[in-house]
């Protein structure tokens, strides 16, 4: 999975909130995204999740032009809210949601839940109803929903505002796995933790101009 940014601008009014000329990233690699409150971290990672149309440009998806993909996001690549969504029913429930249908039999969608209830750490939690969890402990739901969906691109907006060290811990765990699974992260976060030291490039977003800070030299072809 590869997504192109070829001359993307995000405008409100007459207020320009950022303008990049280029960007790419892809399978494997992690991304730190800074910038103040209201650089527009979370507006830039929706457009590239297909969330939300840019002002101006086009994304490129895997060489393809996806002027329109908005309107149908593609369901390997998941943004996830710092403020987790949770639907009502079990921790289980939750985790298996839109996702029997990809499975032969109950048993191996049975299996595939166990697995990431236990990469998550709530295997204990897996009859609870999942609106009376914690905030950590929905954190860690969130992103063993999208988790389960084996994505090739997952956006993280601030995963670890508010969370206890066990939390960050087993969220960093969880992220870790996808990446060796040659899944692409970006995650936006003002917080230093384990979390953003894996990241092997770090950029951001300044008057209006996204700026990389840091580069292993193997990803700096992508700014």
């Amino acid at each position: 999975m590869r997504i192109q940014v070829q001359g993307i601008s995000k405008k409100y009014g007459e207020r320009m909130l950022f303008s990049i000329p280029s960007l790419e990233i892809g399978s494997g690699q992690s991304l730190h995204l800074q910038g103040e409150n209201g650089a527009g971290k979370t507006t830039l990672m929706k457009i590239l999740a297909g969330l939300e149309r840019p002002s101006s440009g086009s994304i490129i998806l895997n060489g393809i032009d996806s002027r329109s993909w908005w309107k149908r996001p593609h369901y390997k690549v998941i943004y996830l809210h710092q403020t987790p969504f949770v639907f009502s029913g079990s921790v289980s429930d939750n985790v298996r949601f839109g996702l029997g249908y990809q499975f032969s039999s109950r048993r191996d969608l049975d299996k595939r839940v166990e697995a990431v209830l236990e990469l998550a750490g709530l295997t204990q939690l897996a009859m609870q109803e999942a609106r009376t969890l914690s905030g950590g402990e929905k954190q860690r739901l969130a992103l063993a929903r999208a988790a389960i969906l084996e994505p090739s691109m997952l956006m993280l907006d601030e995963p670890t505002a508010n969370l206890d060290a066990e939390s960050i811990k087993i969220v960093t765990e969880m992220v870790t796995s996808l990446s060796a699974q040659e899944c692409c992260i970006m995650l936006s976060s003002h917080q230093k933790t384990s979390l953003t030291q894996l990241c092997q490039r770090q950029l951001q977003l300044k008057a209006g101009q996204l700026l990389e800070v840091f580069a292993n030299p193997e990803y700096s072809k992508y700014a």
